[in-house]
């Protein structure tokens, strides 16, 4: 089973990337969120874990970025319906921490601005994820879900940053429902006072301030 590559970088398209190891180029599928993260075409050393799928007439290599985008290209998979195509499709439009409040807010609109996935797969896809974090208990790790709240996304470490992120996510989310950014920005102020630090919390706080008017 080859999982990682070493060696340099031939070709960076938002497709799929070639890498040069001691003289064999591997091409490998991938999403444009690993593309982009990744050095430019002629970089040398570059590091790259790899998936091998085996079918009965070919071998295809995948490639990611971070161990994250591996792990939900693997359970992506799992999923019924879900071929590798479909897979990067999802991980080319989320990265991992996106994906993951996607699915913990339930946000079948959003899914289903994936390329191929419509309105019933998206919510699907939303079942099926949910149900694949709540027990995997290593996925729910590599992208900062909390290990004791099924679906809550904690603050990834003490400081700004963490709450910065948390802010962020949710204000995404509420763009996404049609709030306006000024309507984001009034409906989040204060949700670190009044102890709401995960994104649901957040999401929560900020939908009962717009409800009521403030």
């Amino acid at each position: 089973m080859i999982v990682q590559l070493t060696g340099t970088l031939i070709e960076v398209l938002p497709s799929h990337i070639v890498i040069d190891v001691n003289g064999v180029g591997y091409e490998l599928g991938c999403s444009s969120t690993t593309a982009a993260a990744l050095p430019q075409a002629g970089a040398a050393g570059v590091t790259v874990l790899a998936r091998l799928i085996v079918r009965e007439d070919a071998q295809e290599l995948y490639g990611f970025a971070t161990r994250e985008e591996r792990a939900l290209f693997d359970q992506l998979r799992a999923i019924s319906g879900v071929g590798p195509k479909l897979a990067l499709a999802v991980l080319s439009t989320f990265t991992a921490d996106q994906l993951a409040t996607v699915v913990a807010t339930e946000d079948a609109a959003r899914m289903a601005k994936v390329p191929g996935v419509g309105k019933k797969k998206a919510s699907r896809l939303l079942v099926e994820l949910s149900d694949i974090f709540s027990k995997n208990t290593e996925l729910r790790g590599l992208v900062g879900l909390s290990a004791t709240a099924p679906g809550a996304l904690p603050l990834a470490g003490a400081g700004a940053s963490s709450l910065a992120s948390v802010d962020s996510e949710a204000t995404e989310a509420l763009l996404s429902m049609g709030f306006t950014p000024q309507e984001c920005e009034l409906a989040l102020e204060g949700h670190e006072a009044a102890g709401a630090a995960t994104i649901e919390a957040t999401l929560a706080f900020a939908l009962k301030r717009l409800g009521s008017g403030r």
